[in-house]
């Protein structure tokens, strides 16, 4: 079918063409990946970037006239919260789409308003209190050191490093007005649940496939926090010198129906579509606490998600053309 691959870029001048090339060259990006692995499976496919503006992505998708869009954005005019803007124009403008809706993406952005709808579904979060640009943070009794200040609205554990762990509440003043100065949003402070740190994928939409566990592994911690900083995901001479690394988690079977449940639940109280990955951390008494939901996981080859997807018994075409699939079928229903 017709695909056009939609994805945010740092060439908003380039062309289908210009696109093309990098995918020929196995240049390594999430939307080239997702481009190759379409056209693998004999899928017309367009590639078309977005910038800072909206009517060069509306014209090339009006001429092209794609079956779907495969919905790559993760932010518009380098803004992340901005992501779920991108859904809302192609729903406007009639266009299939896959992944969350701007529901979903609105809301599983919002650190905060994610915790309220999965405690009302009673699922464990970490306790947590917001704090608006501005406002002077004044710690609720019930919120016990030590907490983690992360930015209310970004993903990807940006705004996260070792001095988000604050063990006063000097420390805690000081880094959520970093927040605020540096992200121009809230902050959110949580209770820092220690435990094991996990990531589980979803796919589907009636009926959800839970993917393998995968485990973010801290080797030598020298005395630092065991939490998902930037550093921790992204960079690799960091990872490599701590020995970081993501593995698949061995638990019980009782243990794994029980993480299978609670994210499967999370996945549909937050209005998730097609795939998605659910961040928790796991206790030394097997207790489940959802960190984040992400309606739109990185889904580059040899990444997490299509690790787990692969562990699972999927290619990485093939797991690209399950959540075709799933958009297809979803809007056909």
């Amino acid at each position: 079918m017709k695909i056009a691959v939609v994805f945010d870029t740092l060439h908003p001048d380039w062309e289908d063409a210009d696109y093309k090339r990098e995918v020929d060259a196995k240049v390594e990006e999430a939307e080239y990946d997702v481009g190759r692995a379409l056209m693998a499976q004999g899928h017309e496919v367009l590639m078309v970037g977005v910038a800072d503006h909206l009517a060069p992505l509306l014209e090339r998708l009006a001429t092209f006239q794609p079956k779907l869009v495969f919905n790559g954005c993760e932010s518009f005019r380098g803004h992340a919260r901005h992501e779920y803007a991108l859904a809302t124009v192609l729903e406007m403008h009639g266009y299939r789409y896959t992944g969350s809706s701007p529901t979903g993406l609105l809301v599983a952005r919002n650190k905060s308003l994610t915790k309220k709808i999965l405690a009302h579904h009673e699922i464990r979060v970490p306790a947590f209190a917001e704090f608006r640009p501005g406002e002077k943070p004044v710690r609720p009794s019930e919120l016990r050191f030590p907490l983690i200040v992360k930015p209310l609205l970004e993903d990807a554990s940006v705004g996260i490093a070792q001095a988000s762990v604050v063990e006063d509440d000097e420390e805690l003043g000081v880094r959520v007005k970093f927040i605020h100065e540096k992200f121009h949003q809230a902050a959110i402070v949580e209770e820092l649940i220690e435990g094991r740190e996990l990531y589980v994928g979803l796919i589907g939409n009636g009926t959800i496939q839970v993917l393998p566990i995968v485990e973010l592994t801290f080797g030598e911690a020298d005395g630092e926090h065991r939490i998902a900083t930037y550093k921790a995901k992204w960079d690799e001479e960091y990872r490599k010198r701590k020995k970081i690394k993501n593995v698949f988690a061995k638990v019980s079977d009782e243990v794994a129906a029980k993480i299978a449940d609670t994210c499967t639940t999370a996945f549909h109280a937050l209005w998730l579509q097609d795939y998605g990955r659910v961040d928790l951390r796991l206790t030394h008494d097997d207790a489940v606490y959802v960190l984040e939901v992400n309606p739109n996981p990185f889904l580059a080859q040899e990444n997490e998600m299509a690790d787990a997807a692969e562990k699972a018994g999927m290619s990485y075409d093939a797991f690209i053309q399950r959540i075709v699939e799933e958009a297809v079928a979803r809007g056909s229903a």
